[in-house]
């Protein structure tokens, strides 16, 4: 009992200390753009919420600045610094600004519109777009029209979305509908925790944000930052004729909370002026068919009597029952959701009822709620790749077109100048298959980033200024089959491959106008036109003769060479100690791609075979995939340097052009997540088998924190990324993310988050300091999982992260329902404490408090000893480090150990 007293006491200091994902004062990804605010001027910090503000002229290339004109006298209402300029747009459709955003990041945007009679016209009415889908319409013609916050802000309106970008670019774009001008004051982004407002689908569209006091709203009654850590905007909201307050001095525990409460919030509560009364609201949404999702805050701040009791039922639409028989917490934060396929009434109003239970002697109330609409985003945005290299060529030729901005190929209606685009379906991301620059009055030479839009057919560079030789890459692009070359200075030869194929049918290829050749030993330039009539004298076919055979010998020497080297200097540390695989073998290997295994962030794992007899997984980049080369080469480089025998076996790759490839060994049961989430048919594992995948999995990750040199950092432990082989030997697999950690007196190294939600140390997200404690969090997490066999997130649970559900059924006392079930009970009970004990210390908020991987694997291996010593079984994981264990180095890339 003295274990699972002190492990008690531990799972408090967790409760206690949960860390804050956004610290108060340091506005970590905050963007807080002050729209129309002059590019010259400095940044400022507002008086009144502490937030810092600059200029948006850096984000959108388009747009003038104005100022409101005036302010709501009759309503005392003096608007904040940032919503005294704005920027309107009267030229163009469509006006974006572009953002760039941490992917997988679930960001609060905020965009205000103050329209302060700026232009002496017409208010105006027009659409706002997220990305190529729409947001909203913003219609300050209509008096009753906006939200909530019409009610303080007199004169313009705010919208609020909860959104996660799918990439690292995050365009906003003002359309325009009719014949007033689009205008905007302010554009604020807040990053969020990821295991808050989730969705499996859209993104989350704010109508309401209330807390419950009587004073009337103004603008002093509306709370945000620095209160609240995240800049929520808290409306004000009170049921005169029902409702009463309460309210408290002593401080609630938010930190138990993932939605970080202000104090100002969690401390106030609306209560039935009659004790017997049930506690309601109402409020209504445009569209009855739209979900809804709703957040419900709640804390005790009454101190109660030992014969108090406060229970109620909460209802929704009088008679869906979301949560029977439930207590708030005293003096601690808690919040219930409302989001399973919840919908209004078909007049569009929407009910919520707290109904006091019979053994209840206190009446219900609430302190604060959320609203949303979830908002489908069905519109896929333009494949990444090709919106990246579309920019390279905006950014070397300079074009400057007024509709491009925003997503290049949807929508439809407003496709930048010059392209088309393939949008069959709205669920797959639209590729660029045809250039029309003609006449954009390009200079230079064919740029090479056009070869990357590989799904291009047509390309048309004609009646521009375009100089130097007609590149070869243009024959290598599977479906080009249209290029006009017409009228530019192009000189030299047209390269064979090119002439081949038009020779053979396969392309059309105009090419008039220039000073280009047929010959390819031409070394004069022809005249216009006259390409198919160039004449040779006989000296200068003696001259190209000698040239023909210098170039060959040149020819075989680099070739000779290129055997030695690489063959991009950008990839040399690609060392040769492992196979290099050309794309045809690949393809050979795998039988032609036939069998996957499955699909991760990279891209398509297959099955395949090596010398007729060695099974391997050969993982494919997608080109779809957030991942690229920078990943694929920072996990080639590791595996070529570091072997352990808890670490995945690298057997080779392909670097071939835009063909990446990673070939490992064969792990024929699957990766850890599968056995833990029942997703694999076998039996459940034992709790022997779980303590030895924990802790040969400790060992690897020892390995690369300590015996590396330099030492690594994995970055996205999480139990999907933790292979299993034909003996259920556990090997650490996925080093696309890892980075080397500084030795000496350095002692962390800053650098943008990366990992997976629900894994990703919360101090890490916090500061952007990389330590190897942030790993240590991560294998906490799964550690836990192990235990309990729970999903990682889940927001239908009590607490939606497993560490805080962990936690909150410790100090609840409910410790049986922790321990995965299907275990039947049949472990050491003193060694599965213990691994709880381990897992909740390596998931403490602080990095201080989190013990290293040498202390973490040695444990594990006493909890292992134990469990076997239990079934009298030989143990083959004995108390040494990993490193004191057999490990096998490459010739030349032998690590120190420590």
């Amino acid at each position: 009992m003295e274990g699972i007293h002190k492990l008690i006491f531990l799972a408090l200091i967790w409760i206690f200390l949960i860390t804050n994902i956004v610290d108060a004062q340091d506005q970590q990804g905050f963007i807080s753009l002050d729209c129309g605010m002059p590019r010259n001027e400095s940044s400022y910090t507002d008086e009144s919420t502490g937030l810092n503000f600059s200029s948006d002229a850096d984000f959108i290339s388009s747009g003038k600045s104005g100022t409101i004109k005036t302010e709501d006298s009759d309503s005392g209402v003096k608007y904040i610094k940032p919503y005294k300029q704005l920027r309107y747009f009267p030229e163009g459709a469509r006006n974006c600004y572009n953002l760039t955003v941490m992917q997988g990041t679930h960001y609060l945007i905020r965009a205000v519109f103050v329209y302060g009679n700026y232009d002496l016209k017409q208010r105006p009415k027009f659409d706002l777009y997220l990305g190529p889908n729409f947001w909203t319409t913003i219609n300050l013609q209509d008096p009753s029209g906006g939200f909530y916050y019409r009610i303080w802000l007199q004169d313009g309106t705010v919208e609020e979305v909860i959104h996660m970008p799918k990439s690292n670019n995050l365009d906003i774009c003002l359309v325009k509908t009719g014949t007033t001008t689009p205008f905007i004051s302010s554009l604020e982004l807040r990053p969020l925790r990821d295991d808050t407002y989730t969705t499996t689908t859209g993104s989350l569209k704010l109508i309401s944000r209330w807390y419950f006091r009587k004073p009337f709203p103004t603008l002093e009654s509306i709370i945000r930052h620095p209160d609240d850590v995240h800049d929520r905007l808290w409306d004000v909201y009170h049921a005169d004729e029902e409702w009463t307050d309460i309210n408290t001095t002593t401080p609630v525990n938010t930190t138990v909370n993932a939605f970080d409460l202000p104090q100002a919030i969690i401390s106030k509560a609306s209560i039935p002026q009659v004790a017997s009364d049930t506690w309601s609201t109402t409020w209504s949404i445009q569209n009855p068919d739209d979900d809804v999702h709703v957040y419900l805050h709640f804390a005790e701040i009454q101190a109660l009597k030992p014969s108090d009791t406060r229970e109620f039922s909460i209802l929704w639409n009088k008679n869906t029952i979301i949560r029977d028989y439930y207590s708030p917490l005293e003096f601690m934060a808690d919040t219930v959701p409302i989001r399973t396929s919840s919908k209004c009434g078909d007049d569009g109003f929407c009910s919520l009822d707290l109904t006091r239970t019979k053994s209840s002697t206190l009446p219900p109330y609430c302190n604060a709620m959320e609203v949303f609409g979830l908002l489908q985003l069905l519109q896929t945005e333009t494949d990444e790749n090709d919106v990246t290299t579309l920019k390279n060529i905006q950014a070397t030729y300079r074009i400057q077109k007024t509709n491009w901005q925003g997503d290049p190929c949807v929508p439809i209606q407003f496709i930048w100048t010059g392209l088309n685009c393939s949008n069959m379906f709205p669920s797959i991301p639209p590729r660029i298959t045809s250039i029309d620059f003609s006449n954009f009055g390009l200079n230079g030479t064919i740029t090479s980033d056009i070869q990357y839009l590989n799904q291009l057919q047509k390309l048309d560079l004609s009646n521009n200024n375009l100089t130097g030789k007609v590149p070869e890459f243009l024959a290598k692009m599977k479906l080009l089959t249209f290029i006009n070359l017409s009228g530019n200075n192009l000189s030299g030869s047209i390269p064979q491959s090119l002439l081949n194929m038009e020779k053979n049918g396969l392309i059309t290829l105009l090419y008039n106008g220039n000073n280009l050749c047929l010959d390819p030993s031409c070394e004069s330039e022809t005249g216009p036109g006259n390409n198919k009539k160039k004449l040779l004298v006989p000296i200068l076919a003696s001259a190209a003769s000698v040239g023909i055979i210098i170039a060959v010998l040149l020819l075989v020497n680099i070739l000779l060479l290129r055997k030695k080297k690489p063959s991009k200097a950008s990839r040399s540390s690609m060392v040769a100690n492992k196979r290099s695989y050309t794309y045809e073998e690949v393809a050979v290997i795998t039988n032609n791609f036939e069998r996957p295994l499955g699909e991760g962030g990279f891209g398509v794992v297959y099955h395949g075979n090596v010398n007729d007899n060695e099974q391997v997984a050969v993982k494919v980049l997608s080109e779809s995939s957030a991942q690229g080369y920078k990943q694929f080469k920072a996990e080639v480089d590791l595996l070529l340097r570091v072997h352990h025998i808890n670490l995945v076996t690298l057997v080779g790759y392909c670097d071939e052009g835009q063909h990446l490839v990673l070939i490992y060994e064969y792990m024929s049961n699957g990766n850890l997540k599968q056995h833990l989430s029942g997703e694999n048919s076998r039996s459940p594992l034992s709790w022997e088998n779980r303590l030895r995948i924990a802790a040969e999995t400790a060992q690897g990750l020892e390995y690369l924190h300590i015996g590396c040199k330099p030492p690594m950092i994995h970055r996205d432990i999480k139990s999907m990324n933790i292979l299993l082989d034909n003996n259920f030997q556990a090997k650490l697999g996925d080093f696309g993310l890892s980075r080397s950690f500084p030795v000496g007196s350095e002692t962390h190294v800053s650098t943008n988050v990366a990992g997976s939600p629900g894994y990703l140390d919360p101090e890490y997200y916090r500061t952007n300091w990389l330590t190897e404690k942030s790993d240590v969090f991560s294998f906490g997490v799964v550690l836990l999982e192990i235990i309990t066999s729970q999903p990682v997130i889940d927001q239908t649970r009590e607490k939606s992260h497993i560490g805080e559900w962990v936690g909150f059924k410790l100090t609840n006392g409910d410790i049986k329902n922790i321990v995965d079930p299907s275990m039947n009970g049949d472990y050491d009970s003193s060694s599965l404490w213990k691994a709880l004990e381990l897992a909740m210390s390596c998931v403490s908020p602080s990095s201080s408090g989190r013990p290293n991987m040498s202390q973490v694997a040695n444990e594990l291996q006493e909890c292992l000893l134990t469990e076997n010593s239990r079934k009298g079984g030989r143990h083959d994981v004995d108390s040494k480090s990993s490193l004191e264990q057999s490990t096998s180095f490459g010739p030349e890339h032998i690590p120190d150990a420590r």
